[in-house]
């Protein structure tokens, strides 16, 4: 009875992945042009504390290869207690010729990024927004091929790619796979017609699509989902307007942590956003994967005890392994240029990890930029 529960989870499971992976394949890969750039952008970015992450950031701003009339940085100072504040007056004194604006951000609701965008909204000088993080680095061409893509498929949303730079240690290759199958489900959602996620260090839209969906109206409650609950507020008002960006001078690049309690944190803000999702098909995703993992880590236990037979275990695992591996495959190839280790330590490691974010992330509270949240 045990291993056919097991088994029709894992039937479930990989009927999902499997779509994912077909869906992955349909985005095709973008190829900008000679395109004279006429689109003017906005990019907008909320910070708290980031004096250590703020200079690579600026200085990846200051070295975009497109018009600076055309564009503007508006940075939202969350409080921060560092000299935060005082590199960005040194960048802004050192780069006079790139709009820019610093504002302190003005707390209205349970989410100070939502709060931070807000903020800037009323004095935008144009009408894409893109927002990024200060823990950041964008490529040459971010904006160049933005602007491209905007005039060939004429969206409203755009969804870019974001990926880890890492250090060669197994902890920050752990986050990458993480992150990877993120990104992988996210590309392989768009190419089934239905995206549910994304991610605020790297994505756009016009202030105009912004304000008809009512901004973060009704989805202020949680601490996170800038990103993840406007797009699907989008999805579900004109999805046609709403794309994925597939090209390799769109990823923007972040920092893993290095410490295994902010991964934790960071991992359970982003699982609380599930409890406010609105789309079915992305509630139904990540009931299975946490019911795959809790199964597989309990499987486990029934196995120290007797109860289960290894080699149905194994199986159970063996195929998950290979989907997950497939997904994960097409992800590296796209966003890490095909640099990959085989991941067998970390999928022995993950479903533990992931099913105790899952379950903590249902009821317990969670700290982030020394604040404390509570779902």
């Amino acid at each position: 009875m045990i291993e056919i529960v097991l088994l029709l989870i894992l039937i479930v499971y990989v009927l999902f992945i499997v779509q994912l992976i077909y869906g992955f394949n349909k985005v095709k890969t973008f190829e900008k042009t000679e395109l004279k750039p006429k689109t003017s952008f906005s990019i907008i970015v909320p910070f708290r504390n980031e004096a250590k992450n703020l200079p690579k950031l600026l200085k990846s701003i200051s070295n975009l290869n497109y018009p600076k009339e055309l564009f503007e940085i508006i940075l939202v100072d969350d409080f921060s207690s560092d000299t935060s504040e005082k590199i960005c007056i040194q960048w802004r004194i050192a780069n006079g010729l790139i709009e820019s604006t610093l504002l302190e951000n003005l707390r209205l609701s349970n989410s100070p990024k939502k709060d931070a965008i807000s903020r800037a909204v009323p004095i935008l000088k144009h009408q894409w927004m893109l927002t990024t993080d200060a823990d950041c680095v964008v490529s040459r061409d971010w904006l160049l091929t933005l602007d491209n893509f905007i005039q060939n498929n004429n969206p409203e949303m755009v969804v870019g790619a974001v990926v880890y730079k890492t250090k060669n240690n197994w902890f920050h290759h752990f986050q990458q796979l993480d992150l990877m199958s993120l990104q992988g489900a996210t590309i392989g959602s768009f190419g089934i017609g239905k995206p549910f996620m994304c991610n605020g260090a790297n994505f756009a839209y016009t202030k105009k699509f912004f304000l008809e969906l009512g901004g973060f109206g009704g989805i202020n409650s949680t601490a996170s989902g800038d990103d993840v609950l406007l797009l699907q507020k989008a999805v579900a008002s004109k999805i046609d307007k709403v794309h994925y960006l597939k090209s390799v001078d769109f990823i923007v690049k972040t920092k893993p942590e290095n410490d295994l309690f902010l991964l934790f944190m960071q991992r359970v803000r982003w699982a609380s956003k599930t409890t406010s999702y609105k789309n079915i098909y992305a509630k139904s995703l990540a009931v299975v994967v946490l019911l795959m993992n809790i199964s597989l880590v309990v499987g486990f236990g029934l196995w120290a005890i007797g109860k289960i037979e290894i080699w149905n275990l194994s199986s159970i695992f063996l195929v998950k392994y290979v989907v997950d591996y497939l997904l994960l495959y097409k992800s590296n190839h796209y966003l890490n240029k095909g640099k990959y280790l085989l991941p067998l330590a970390s999928s022995l490691i993950y479903p533990v990890f992931s099913s105790i974010v899952g379950i903590y992330s249902l009821f317990g509270s969670f700290t982030w930029k020394q604040r404390r949240f509570s779902n």
